[in-house]
């Protein structure tokens, strides 16, 4: 009943906060808005990180790094780090001069030379954020695409047995726990593919990291290991193939042994007549893969280095070796500001922040771009006009509902009442008495904030008025700037820069009703021409027909269905859309 309880506050808790502020901001702003008490928290987020982009001011400063080619040797680079014992920063390229031109005249050596040992564990197996942070960072899928076909894999797959087979274990979990019949498993398969030097001597144990994790369900892994992603690929689509072999590789590396690097870590002393210069260099070389014979993913440094370090260090070099410099390679830098959110960085942010629930983090991230309240773009979250007047709106007359301390305290005490700590009645009252009141001095002075119309640039057909762009039930549409008295509207439509081939019109995109991207022609329903794969501005080499991308490296012809390599069609193919948008 203490779990019943949480769950009653939460719901209450949640009605309390969308009942009461979506339609003070359909008043004070417009229709077809909402808030709630974790959704707003993240558009708040969102919002703040930008502004911090925009206030960013970028500093300059400079490093310096020398090559260096030992006798008998390869060469390596070293970067410096200390000038007479004393930490180097330079700001200006008027300080880097001088040091560039005493160094060429210096005397270097090698100072000592540490080789030691670095393991590098396995992760703990999927819980749903780090499965929609690791699906968005290695599989390009949004949160709602993980979760959908994660959902399948569920549900089961018909692997030709006549019925339906579930493939992983439930998906909304942030419990790290497995049983011990699947660590079992997983310790066979691991011998018998890897050898006994794969096998840790004890099932390792992965405690929960999550603020307030609940244990009602094991981590996401396969139901059977023995269902390797080879087995079961020619059941799966392309995305469930590709998803599962995610979970699947996860869940057997995070019960194999660590992977295992030697380290070298060299010091490099030069000398002058004025200065004493201390340079390093570290390396690492792979001695034991480990888990990443299954598992070969790892969290780069955005260089395509997997930990930062520098891997041709020689390893056979002595303390006193003469060294002689090849080049000196100064570099300016500019501080850079903090990135955008990414659909998967602002989970990790909820999660980090103890704010939310697995079964949540996508909605609340759909919600968003749903309400108009941010926009993808390049795969990372930038808020709208709408979004910075809602949640300076919200900010300023509801501060404790959107600060992220005061929501993560709420999610403590909903967890409080799930072991039985507090009483619920308790929780939800200290939390109505002052929101009411805050409610209705809301209703008395907020302002009406109404964001500015985007003008379409050209003239109503009924009236002459300007047309405008608004936001529906179903997402934008163009209207007449004199609404209700002109009633004019007419679809957004989103052209991309291709003609249609039925009718000559321009094809455009459009959705489903359950939100799926499709072409199609802009004078639909006279003229009924679709695809699902996105037409290329490009015709066919073959017959001039339309060309649409079938995938990363091929396009086929929708009339004589002949595949094309995408190398062999000019450039003009990609004009108009990223990467991300045709695929």
């Amino acid at each position: 009943m203490d779990l019943v309880d949480a769950q009653q506050a939460r719901r209450i808790l949640d009605r309390l906060v969308g009942y009461n502020l979506s339609p003070l901001l359909w008043r004070k702003v417009r229709g077809r808005l909402s808030a709630g008490r974790v959704q707003s928290v993240a558009l708040r987020l969102v919002v703040e990180r930008e502004r911090e982009i925009s206030d960013f001011i970028p500093q300059e400063y400079w490093t310096i790094s020398a090559e260096f080619k030992p006798e008998q040797h390869i060469g390596f680079i070293a970067k410096l780090a200390r000038i007479d014992n004393e930490k180097v920063e330079f700001t200006g390229e008027e300080q880097v001069t001088p040091v560039l031109d005493d160094m060429e005249q210096a005397v270097y050596k090698v100072g000592s030379v540490k080789i030691g040992q670095r393991k590098r564990k396995p992760g703990a197996p999927f819980i749903t954020s780090t499965l929609q942070q690791e699906s968005s960072r290695r599989l390009k899928f949004t949160t709602r695409k993980t979760m959908t076909i994660a959902q399948q894999l569920y549900e089961g797959i018909d692997l030709g047995d006549g019925g339906l087979s579930g493939l992983i274990t439930y998906m909304r979990t942030d419990s790290t726990q497995v049983s011990e019949e699947a660590q079992k498993e997983a310790r066979a398969y691991i011998l018998a593919r890897f050898g006994e030097g794969y096998v840790p001597k004890s099932p390792p144990n992965y405690t929960k990291k999550v603020r307030g994790a609940q244990e009602a369900h094991e981590a996401i892994r396969p139901t059977s290991v023995n269902r390797s992603p080879e087995v079961v690929k020619q059941h799966l689509s392309r995305d469930q193939y590709r998803l599962y072999r995610l979970i699947w590789q996860r869940f057997v590396a995070s019960q194999m042994k660590p992977a295992v690097y030697e380290t070298v870590k060299v010091d490099v002393i030069g000398k002058t007549i004025d200065h004493t210069y201390l340079l390093r260099a570290s390396g690492s070389t792979l001695q034991f893969n480990g888990y990443l014979a299954v598992y070969p993913y790892t969290k780069t440094n955005g260089n395509g280095n997997d930990n930062g370090e520098n891997t041709a260090v020689p390893s056979g070099l002595t303390s006193e070796d003469r060294l002689n410099l090849v080049r000196l390679l100064p570099e300016q830098h500019f501080t850079q500001p903090p990135p955008r959110y990414s659909e998967a960085s602002l989970i990790a942010a909820l999660e980090e922040n103890g704010i939310g629930r697995p079964s949540t983090y996508a909605p609340i991230v759909g919600t968003l771009q749903q309400r108009g309240y941010v926009v993808r773009e390049n795969r990372r979250l930038i808020p709208t006009e709408t979004g910075d007047v809602v949640n300076d709106l919200l900010t300023e007359y509801f501060s404790d509902i959107v600060d992220v301390g005061f929501t993560a305290r709420m999610e403590e005490e909903l967890d409080d009442i799930a072991v039985g700590d507090r009483e619920w009645v308790d929780v939800v009252s200290a939390f109505y008495t002052p929101f009411a009141e805050r409610v209705e001095h809301a209703n008395e002075v907020m302002p009406e904030v109404k964001p500015e119309l985007e003008l379409v640039g050209r003239a109503c057909p009924r009236d002459g008025g300007d047309l405008v762009i608004r936001w529906g039930r179903y997402g934008k549409f163009i209207s007449c700037s004199n609404f209700p008295e002109c009633r004019h509207t007419e679809p957004l439509l989103n052209k991309i820069g291709v003609t249609c081939p039925e009718d000559g019109g321009e094809v455009v995109e459009r959705r489903t009703r359950r939100g799926r991207v499709f072409y199609g022609c802009e004078n639909y329903p006279e003229c009924e021409f679709s695809s699902w794969k996105r037409p290329l501005p490009t015709p066919c080499p073959n017959c001039q027909g339309l060309l649409v991308r079938l995938n990363k490296r091929d396009a086929q012809c929708l009339s004589c269905e002949e595949i094309t390599p995408l190398e062999d069609i000019s450039e003009p193919a990609l004009d108009g859309a990223s990467e991300e948008a045709i695929l």
